[in-house]
């Protein structure tokens, strides 16, 4: 059995560690809320930019013929070379939010690879990238900081390549992943292809339309306008990202918070067993010290 100050050491070194991880979960907390206001506003565009593009696109999409349509709204299904966007953390501590993520890339770079085709993927945060680096898996782009403090600027700097390469036939088609944020209690991993546009679920009214589009200028605004969805849908990705993290680590750290009070618990228990111990020792010492003196 270990002696007491050996015990009243570990005592101490969990209690210090119990307040850490308090102070981290209230920290994840507060950051969660202001995070959370700020995901809800950037999803409302999010959600109203793609609804406006999916019903541009489709109206376009009749008038144009086969060769001049917008290659951003043509389905393909035998895709030669892809790009694998993702977003993961650049700090630990927070469960298994970075793990869903790179645990679906690699899915996915298993599943298009056994299928012969090219994929390229381009990291977000410094997690993902310290595992396919680690693993030797090459990486086409990668960016440390932009997760942890997102921006409009930021996202659309990093994504613009991506467009890029995709109008110019670099590439034929680009999957975004990520964890989102669901609840306070969970995230939910979310894998959607970015490009090109799917606009099957939209439903158009035949007779009307938000936008009226002159002939000539139709390839213009999509190009405008698929470009701002790209960049959007970039920043909203990191955005609901961020407060999936801070849940993550919040429930993390509660539960590390909790771990060491049942840690604290066991060692108290401990330290009373072998203080009682080394009294009762103590005692049976001293009456064999005073039986043989008689």
């Amino acid at each position: 059995m270990a002696n007491l100050k050996d015990i009243s050491r570990q005592i101490k070194s969990v209690k210090n560690t119990q307040k850490t991880t308090k102070a981290m979960k209230l920290v994840s907390s507060a950051k969660l809320r202001r995070t959370r206001e700020l995901s809800e506003q950037a999803k409302s565009y999010a959600l109203k930019i793609n609804d406006i593009l999916s019903d541009i696109a489709n109206r376009v999409g009749k008038i144009q013929d086969d060769e001049n349509i917008n290659r951003a709204f043509v389905p393909n299904e035998t895709p030669e070379t892809i790009d694998v966007v993702f977003v993961t953390a650049d700090k630990g501590l927070c469960g298994g939010f970075n793990t869903a993520t790179i645990k679906a890339v690699r899915n996915l770079l298993e599943e298009y690879s056994n299928k012969g085709v090219t994929v390229r993927l381009r990291a977000a945060g410094r997690k993902g990238i310290d595992y396919f680096n680690f693993q030797g898996v090459d990486l086409h782009d990668s960016i440390v900081g932009l997760t942890s403090a997102p921006t409009y600027e930021g996202a659309a700097d990093f994504i613009s390549s991506v467009y890029e390469d995709f109008n110019n036939g670099k590439t034929d088609k680009v999957i975004l992943v990520y964890n989102g944020f669901l609840n306070m209690l969970s995230q939910e991993l979310r894998t959607r292809d970015l490009l090109p546009v799917s606009f099957n679920n939209v439903s158009v009214v035949e007779d009307s339309s938000m936008l009226e589009i002159e002939p000539d200028d139709d390839e213009e605004i999509l190009n405008e306008l698929t470009a701002k969805y790209v960049d959007f849908n970039m920043y909203y990705s990191l955005i609901d990202s961020l407060a999936a993290e801070h849940s993550a680590r919040m429930q993390a750290m509660d539960v590390a918070t909790k771990n060491a009070k049942e840690k604290v618990d066991n060692l108290t228990v401990e330290f009373n067993k072998a203080r009682q111990a080394a009294i009762t020792t103590e005692l049976i010492e001293i009456i064999s010290g005073v039986e043989s003196m008689k």
